[in-house]
């Protein structure tokens, strides 16, 4: 059994076992911790942080690792990574122990001496030409978790190719006496390990700052005037943001100070994720102490944004990760062709459980759209692609997950430039007497009104994967004639890689009156997401529309057994 084995290893560390022992008449947590090894899937790692196989510790993290480095050796020679890591618990311990592991292996590593952003990583792979990267976060889990995303050389998340080479790399290793490394010194001493100074970050800020579009307008009155709220959620945000901010020429920015500093136990929130209102709790309050015209949050890695702006009864409203990605790609698209400078192969990037509200607004524009599975390593690989044939011009990129990109100096979305972008396109709209929330109103006049909407349901354990399984067959071998009423018109099984895409375990049912809804379990949580989307002739009838749809599909999802 494997808890009496790491308990009997020589090469597993006395307060690691003090932990074990602990816990030797918890048979559920015993099974809970060793009944798997933590998987490493499309996108790394995740798991909660403690003793086992199926957690997060230095010896999940040094075993995933040299999973890497072999096959980053099979790949070239004299190999280089990137690593960062955000602000949880562990994720300096992580990531010190994961460049040591490649030192071992003679891979020359860069690390950031404090936490940095996710989007800074996928920026420095390239800017450094190093061979992949990695990030040691969990992005906006609860505190008990981390995790660890590798990178290409391109600066993107694995794609699945790549990442299923890695798996079988990481199940070659028979034991953690497989695993190599050396100490600090000796890494440093040998040049294999680099640690990376501020000319990193500031060539990192100083290339968001040049995806502005409207620079100019910030250096005058209105740059003084506009006033931002921005809460980092206790994460990695705080200091690029505010400096990408500045740059730009913002100079009334507010800090919610509760939430500035690191905290990997995000004390002051249930959830450290701009999805949610109550993440804004704080920043609200001090929105209206100040006035603020718009109030800006980023997780713990900043790679995603969350806004808030007034609404017309002057409260503050969060804005959804669709409405958001709407309004930039409406913003940005407008000001190129005022200025003629709207290309003609220009193309938007967004995935399948994204609102079709950007296509609709993009495609007016005569600029493509294309789609792409859910997560954001398959808009970079879309990007990577039109850089190689010049077939296209990336002009933006995002998911209704709140994850957008401006720009083609990285891979992954980025919650730096998403931020400068919506506080410069409120800023604009705002010298001329609109909101963004009265831009999004004209859109839906425009349009029409969508919206959307998710339900999640976390089911843990085995017990978990195997509803989860059982609500994908379900769906899938009993398909819906109709659903709250309106008849279903298409169902689109993704598994069967529809459209050229991938095959992957999604479902997404289209309805007569233009709606759909999807099914997919998520990939780096014991999570399945339904997905929600209604277009209608006003917001009120949009959402009583969206209610119906919700209702009628839960009612089923939650009825499998």
């Amino acid at each position: 059994m494997q808890y009496e084995s790491w308990l009997g290893d020589p090469l597993i560390d006395a307060a690691t076992k003090e932990e074990l022992a602990g816990i030797s008449s918890q048979e559920n947590e015993i099974a809970d911790r060793f009944y798997r090894n933590l998987e490493f899937g499309t996108g790394g790692l995740r798991g909660v942080i403690g003793a086992g196989t199926n957690r997060m510790n230095v010896y999940t993290v040094g075993k995933a690792t040299q999973g890497f480095a072999n096959w980053l050796l099979s790949q070239g020679a004299s190999p280089s990574v990137v690593i960062a890591h955000d602000s949880r618990r562990m994720s300096p311990e992580f990531s010190l122990d994961a460049a040591l592991v490649l030192a071992g292996n003679g891979i020359k590593t860069y690390l950031f001496r404090s936490l940095r952003s996710t989007p800074q990583l996928s920026y420095a792979v390239r800017a450094l030409s190093a061979s992949g990267g990695i990030v040691v976060t969990a992005s906006h889990n609860p505190p008990e978790y981390n995790g660890y995303k590798a990178y290409g050389a391109d600066g993107c998340q694995l794609i699945p190719e790549d990442a299923e080479q890695v798996i079988a790399a990481i199940a070659r290793i028979d034991s953690l006496g497989d695993v190599k490394r050396i100490s600090r010194e000796e890494a440093e001493a040998q040049g294999l390990l680099v640690w990376l100074d501020e000319k990193a970050d500031r060539e990192y800020v100083e290339t968001v700052v040049g995806e502005s579009l409207n620079r100019e307008l910030l250096q005058g009155e209105l740059g003084e005037k506009f006033s931002i709220v921005f809460t980092p959620l206790h994460g990695t945000g705080n200091v690029p943001v505010r400096e990408a901010l500045k740059g730009a020429g913002f100079r009334n920015v507010h800090i919610v100070p509760e939430q500035e500093q690191p905290d990997g136990n995000f004390s002051t929130v249930k959830s450290p994720n701009p999805e949610e209102r109550e993440a804004f709790t704080l920043a609200i309050e001090l929105a209206k102490k100040v006035g603020a015209d718009i109030i800006i949050g980023t997780d713990p890695d900043a790679d995603r944004m969350g806004a808030v702006v007034k609404n017309n009864e002057g409260e503050y409203e969060v804005l959804s990760g669709n409405q958001s990605g709407a309004i930039m790609v409406y913003y940005k698209l407008s000001l190129l062709k005022e200025r003629g400078l709207l290309p003609d192969n220009g193309v938007v990037v967004k995935t399948i459980v994204t609102s079709e509200m950007g296509a609709d607004i993009a495609k007016s524009f005569g600029v493509e759209v294309e789609n792409t599975l859910t997560g954001f390593k398959y808009i970079g690989e879309k990007m990577t692609s039109y850089e190689q044939t010049g077939e296209r011009s990336f002009l933006f990129g995002y998911e209704e997950s709140y994850g957008y990109l401006n720009g083609t100096y990285a891979r992954d979305k980025d919650a730096i430039v998403a931020s400068l972008l919506i506080c410069e396109a409120a800023a604009y709209y705002s010298s001329q007497g609109k909101t963004l929330y009265d831009v999004l109103l004209e859109l839906y006049a425009e349009y029409g009104s969508y919206l959307e909407g998710l339900e999640s349901r976390t089911l843990k354990g085995i017990d978990g994967v195997a509803q989860i399984g059982a609500i994908m067959n379900d769906w899938r071998s009993n398909p819906p004639a109709e659903i709250g009423g309106v008849k279903v018109t298409e169902v689109l099984d993704y598994s069967k890689g529809l459209d050229g895409l991938r095959p992957e375990n999604v479902l997404k049912y289209r309805r007569a009156d233009g709606s759909w809804f999807c099914l997919r379990p998520s990939g780096t949580e014991p999570k399945i997401k339904v997905y929600f989307a209604v277009k209608q002739d006003s917001p009120e009838s949009a959402k009583s529309a969206l209610q119906t749809l919700k209702e009628a599909v839960m009612s089923r999802v939650d009825g499998v057994q």
